[in-house]
């Protein structure tokens, strides 16, 4: 069985390789700020369920010979009721880092998949607790951000590279935090009828 990543996240490629999965990855093509602001007023476990959702029918529209399942995601970080996606720029990770330093936010992924053969889809939500280190320092920030990896991530923080040293403790399912709950997808897969391991490589 072939499964399909409709994204162009190395974090979740390199997840699902290291749990025996070799997927195929499609750019999905969303434009998620447009897609959000049409939908109007949206709690953050909807929002990342919407994006992950379009991408994943976007990457099935686009492709109609395609023979398995297609995995949507997205991911987004919530500090003090705000919901921040990828900083792009280093002054915005920057700002964003001073804020979250010492404190904790929730990491909300949404996962979407669709069945090609049969039109059936599955969709769940997954949330993990992240809380940072307090004594990080201005410099250690500097230099994490010119390395470049928080600038395409949500929340501009890994847990799967040189993020994971500033960050102390996580609740929840850690592989949420890279944007792809690999227990959920188990069950996703088999609510299909398909067994976990056909996607074994």
């Amino acid at each position: 069985m072939r499964l399909y990543l409709a994204s162009t996240s190395p974090a979740r490629l390199a997840t699902l390789r290291a749990v025996g999965i070799e997927p195929v990855a499609l750019p999905p093509g969303v434009d998620e700020d447009a897609a959000v602001a049409a939908a109007g007023p949206l709690a953050v476990p909807e929002m990342v369920m919407l994006l992950a959702r379009l991408k994943a029918e976007a990457v099935a529209s686009a492709h109609p010979d395609l023979d398995g399942l297609v995995l949507g995601g997205d991911s987004a970080f919530e500090l003090d009721g705000v919901v921040y996606g990828k900083p792009h720029l280093p002054e915005v990770a920057r700002e964003r880092w001073h804020a979250q330093r010492g404190r904790f936010g929730m990491l909300h992924s949404g996962h979407w998949l669709i069945d090609t053969r049969t039109g059936r889809a599955v969709g769940s939500p997954a949330v993990a607790r992240v809380e940072f280190a307090t004594d990080i320092s201005d410099a250690e920030i500097d230099a994490y951000i010119a390395t470049g990896e928080p600038l395409e991530v949500a929340g501009a923080f890994t847990i799967d590279a040189r993020g994971a040293a500033f960050i102390e403790r996580i609740e929840g399912d850690p592989h949420a935090v890279v944007g792809l709950s690999i227990p959920l997808l188990r069950t996703m897969v088999r609510s299909l009828e398909i067994e976990w391991t056909d996607l074994w490589t």
